[in-house]
């Protein structure tokens, strides 16, 4: 695979659909900048899509030195295909020494089909990145054990270095308009026949209504919910807010709501302004996806479950009165 001391630069992923991005590129932005400063080498934002050029430029001044964007027709919805070939395509000419990508749906697919075809090292859904002391490697840092323990991995001998970094695990930096900085235009076009998945059809209502990662504000329940007919009375407090729906583990296994909805270690990390914990006792693996909000609500009755520990505000009471009680609340504050 060459000389390591070939690679450098970092570079990180801006995911798109339909030419807009997520949340998740400009996050790991703020998150890789001081790694960069301090291996004294430039940051890199990747953009592949349809009518990138916008993005390419925001990803600047969120804090990349500059940009390199592959813009095509074939690139306006994510195949495992097309973006695995531009993006190889692209390692290979410029070689950079780290490579982040948000782990999303298309990030937890396309990172290993890179990683395999480059031959390198992946570590999965990170919850912190450094850079090692005595070897200089990027030290990527991921629960592991159910939640239990926190792994460090490193790829010493591979170039490059991969990991995929969870949503909402780090906030974005300030928007800053005087940031210059180069825009690469790289053409890379894949044949229709290398495309072995074909988009049949979009629905939106799926595709956009579950959105945790960017929520605001999160009405979640568990457990304690009772029945999937009881969260009637979490979606009337959502209505009232703006918020969307989150849920525990213990509610997706039961039938309850759609895996989509899911917080937590085997869900999704969120960093909301405010979260609602509701019927919800706080297990580890839960309380891993949640560190990021800024105020948390738990609605329990048990005065004793760890959700109390961790939360800004707790009300011990039964949810079947409390949470209409905050409904009729919100509610006449409005009128």
């Amino acid at each position: 695979m060459g000389n390591l001391n070939d690679y450098k630069n970092i570079w990180v992923f801006i995911e798109t659909e339909c030419g807009k991005a997520k949340n998740v590129g400009y996050e790991l932005l703020n998150a890789a900048k001081p790694l960069a400063r301090q291996k004294e080498c430039a940051l890199v934002a990747v953009v592949i899509g349809k009518d990138i050029e916008g993005v390419a430029k925001d990803a600047i001044c969120y804090g990349a030195d500059s940009a390199i964007t592959v813009d095509g027709p074939e690139y306006e919805y994510y195949t495992t295909d097309a973006f695995t070939k531009a993006f190889v395509t692209l390692v290979e000419k410029y070689k950079p020494e780290t490579l982040m990508i948000g782990a999303t749906n298309n990030g937890r697919d396309m990172g290993p089909r890179i990683s395999c075809r480059l031959k390198t090292g992946l570590t999965a859904d990170c919850t912190a990145i450094g850079i090692d002391g005595e070897t200089g490697n990027i030290a990527w840092t991921r629960p592991t054990f159910g939640g239990n323990l926190m792994a460090t991995i490193m790829c010493p001998d591979h170039r490059p270095q991969m990991g995929t970094v969870r949503p909402a695990v780090f906030k974005k930096g300030a928007y800053d308009e005087s940031r210059t900085g180069e825009i690469i235009q790289e053409t890379i076009h894949v044949a229709p026949e290398e495309i072995r998945t074909k988009l049949v059809e979009r629905v939106k209502e799926i595709a956009e209504s579950i959105n945790l990662e960017e929520a605001d504000i999160i009405v979640s329940g568990g457990r304690g919910v009772g029945s999937a007919e009881n969260f009637k009375l979490l979606e009337d407090l959502a209505a009232e807010l703006g918020a969307t729906i989150g849920c525990s583990r213990a509610v997706v296994d039961a039938g309850w709501m759609p895996h989509a909805h899911q917080v937590g270690q085997s869900g999704k990390t969120v960093a909301p302004k405010l979260y609602f914990a509701i019927g919800i006792s706080g297990a580890i693996q839960h309380l891993a996806g949640i560190s990021g909000a800024d105020t948390v609500i738990a609605v329990n009755k048990d005065e004793d479950a760890p959700i109390f520990e961790v939360a800004d505000y707790g009300i011990v009471g039964n949810l079947n009165e409390v949470v209409p009680s905050l409904t009729a609340a919100f509610k006449a504050r409005k009128a």
